[in-house]
């Protein structure tokens, strides 16, 4: 055994044992079921501020993020932006339903959902899309976190001997002390994430010699990159266009990442705060305070930035380190060691984190350990979450709801359990038997959690959607999301278009089916009890979460922010990125020392925290009500028992 690895289990045994004790503290604190799913709607607001944070950015910007970057440079790295466009989600809809769900006691998205729409096929579509969620994205997390075990002890415990291990702690530690456990662990996690990315970019950047040469290889990469947008641009520096009329995203030259894909990907990843476990997250509350600060603050300022100059600089830094042949060819030393092409080897661009981090083995075998220790804590950050949320659907909008009414906090709790049992079990399965499935399925994850947005817009904004155009609506936006992804081709056998078809994600298509079925299904199925039941709601949330008057003139110059940052931060709009301050095919002419998209990406990143506190804080959005919200009942379950014949919630 080597002295990395001895340190990594150091660390390791230290971290378990610190979310293992939260696991302990959680079940003793836990005596009602709304204690144990939405820790009693009492979460500090530090606590909420830095395990929302982790919760919204995994594994998977850790270990996938740098690594996509590698492979297609600054095109994929306007990614990045999802630091802001996630909590743009948050800004939107978590004030207006922490204020629903502290007023009519609703513990889970399919309560307020089915109380709102007066349907438990909503309730019923809800648990799907948690289901659909969590299972893939918590397979990926732990098969993630078993590569990197395999590779970082030299295969002294493989990839599953890893994922299990983790797998057990997580299920500890969740089933045990519930969302309240899963909070305070989150804290820690929030730490090293963050903390992680920071120091592999530096320690990237000291082996490639600095901000001066980093540029200078940048530039020699751009060179000789034989991949070249319509353009004549090296796919490095430059997005290949506003759209592309092809079959399929990759088939698109020069590179998938257009204009309108970058801004559809970013409607998945907003994806992430729209998915049925953030609102269990905004119920979690004691009141709306922490909101702002973590959507401004910790995510799209604090993560933004390092997102933006961190994982780039692993990204296209690992070409000039020994990763890439190519550079190797040209004179650029082999420091990573990884024996050649490293897209040549199982974990593809996965690899660059995991070499990276392995560069010290030999020099700082402890801080191997603790890196190595950040990044299981980024994968663990999101499964965890979701898994306690998920379990918590299951068992108060199925069990509760449809085979025990009656069901007592203690029962709940025990079905609570299980449930988590059941879905890392799920995952487990999928992740061990079927790596083709897991792929297939994890491509839905975050595009089925977008499709939430309409029947969020309904609950918190908009009362003029019925229950049957949005529940037709998700149902057509479900089954467009499959259809444009890859299981649409493997499972279905799919032929005239394929995954992404005119460089637009299936994000973008299921919400653009999701949305219109919605709108034109309501046009037909208005009826004045309904609407009259819907007012009930929108009626409270007018009278606490309304704008002051003297603040109304304000609100369409948030659009026109909203919009222009969108259009020119992550849409069609950043085409204009690749040129503005310099010819990406001359480094002698960028203006600022590095490619005209990577200093057009820094501006609008400025911009970005700009626009979130604007509508944060300027328009209230993510503020404390300036009337008090009194709650009718704490938890909705506790009213009665429920009548499958008569009673809705």
């Amino acid at each position: 055994m080597t002295t990395t690895t001895i340190w990594l289990f150091i660390f390791v045994a230290a971290y378990w044992s610190y979310c293992i004790f939260w696991g302990i503290k959680g079940a003793r604190m836990a005596k009602t079921a709304s204690d144990y799913f939405i820790a009693g709607r009492q979460i500090p607001i530090w606590v909420f501020v830095l395990a929302a944070t982790a919760t919204s950015f995994s594994g998977w910007t850790f270990m996938g993020h740098p690594g996509l970057v590698y492979r297609d440079g600054f095109q994929y790295a306007y990614a990045s932006f999802y630091a802001i466009t996630i909590p743009f989600t948050g800004v939107i809809f978590l004030k207006r339903q922490w204020m629903l769900g502290k007023r009519f006691g609703y513990v889970t998205p399919g309560e307020m959902f089915a109380d709102y729409f007066q349907t438990d096929v909503m309730r019923i579509l809800t648990v799907l899309v948690a289901l659909v969620f969590s299972v893939p994205y918590l397979g990926i997390q732990l098969r993630a976190s078993g590569f990197l075990f395999e590779v970082l002890t030299d295969g002294l415990l493989g990839v599953e001997v890893g994922m299990w291990m983790l797998a057990i702690v997580v299920v500890i530690y969740v089933a045990s002390g519930g969302l309240r456990a899963v909070a305070y662990v989150d804290t820690v996690q929030c730490i090293l994430l963050a903390g992680g990315i920071v120091a592999i970019g530096l320690i990237t950047l000291n082996y490639v010699g600095g901000m001066g040469a980093l540029s200078d290889g940048i530039a020699k990469l751009a060179q000789l990159d034989p991949k070249r947008t319509p353009d004549g641009y090296s796919h490095y520096i430059a997005i290949p266009g506003v759209i592309q009329f092809v079959k399929a995203g990759p088939k698109a030259a020069g590179g998938a990442w257009t204009g309108i894909m970058i801004l559809t990907y970013m409607f998945a990843l907003m994806g992430i705060q729209s998915a049925p476990a953030f609102s269990m997250w905004s119920f979690a509350n004691k009141n709306p305070k922490p909101f702002a600060p973590q959507q401004v603050w910790a995510s799209a300022f604090g993560i933004g930035f390092i997102l933006i100059v961190f994982t780039a600089i692993q990204g296209l830094g690992a070409h000039l380190i020994g990763a890439d042949p190519m550079m190797i060819k040209a004179g650029y030393k082999d420091i990573l060691n990884v024996g050649g092409d490293i897209m040549k080897t199982p974990g593809k661009q996965g690899m660059i984190v995991p070499a990276l981090i392995y560069l010290l083995s030999h020099t700082a075998p402890w801080l191997v350990g603790l890196l190595a220790v950040c990044a299981l804590a980024a994968m663990q950050s999101t499964g965890a979450a979701y898994m306690s949320t998920a379990a918590g659907m299951l068992t108060r909008d199925l069990y509760k709801r449809f085979l025990n009414p009656g069901a007592s906090h203690v029962t709940q709790k025990l079905f609570g359990r299980i449930g988590v049992l059941i879905i890392t079990g799920l995952a487990l399965f999928v992740a061990t038997t079927s790596h083709d499935a897991l792929v297939l399925l994890g491509g839905l994850a975050v595009a089925y959690g977008f499709q939430m947005w309409p029947a969020l817009i309904g609950a918190c904004w908009w009362p003029w959607l019925t229950r049957t155009g949005v529940s037709l609506g998700l149902v057509a936006g479900l089954i467009a999301v499959t259809l444009t992804e890859t299981i649409g081709q493997k499972w279905f056998g799919i032929t005239a278009w394929g995954r992404w078809p005119l460089t637009i994600h299936s994000a973008g298509w299921g919400i653009m089916f999701n949305l219109g079925t919605a709108v034109l299904v309501s046009f037909f199925t208005q009826t004045v009890e309904a609407r009259a039941h819907r007012m009930k709601f929108h009626n409270f949330l007018k009278e606490h979460a309304s704008l002051p008057q003297e603040k109304k003139g304000l609100v369409p110059v948030a659009w026109i922010i909203t919009l222009l940052w969108f259009l020119f931060a992550i849409g069609p709009g950043a085409v204009i990125g690749n040129t503005i301050f310099g010819n990406p095919n001359d480094a002698s002419t960028w203006i600022f020392g590095i490619p005209s998209i990577w200093a057009w990406q820094i501006i609008w990143w400025g911009l970005g925290v700009a626009m979130m506190w604007f509508l944060a804080y300027r328009m209230q959005l993510s503020t404390m009500p300036d009337t008090d919200v009194v709650a009718l009942v704490e938890d909705i379950g506790d009213i009665k028992v429920a009548r499958l014949d008569v009673d809705k919630p």
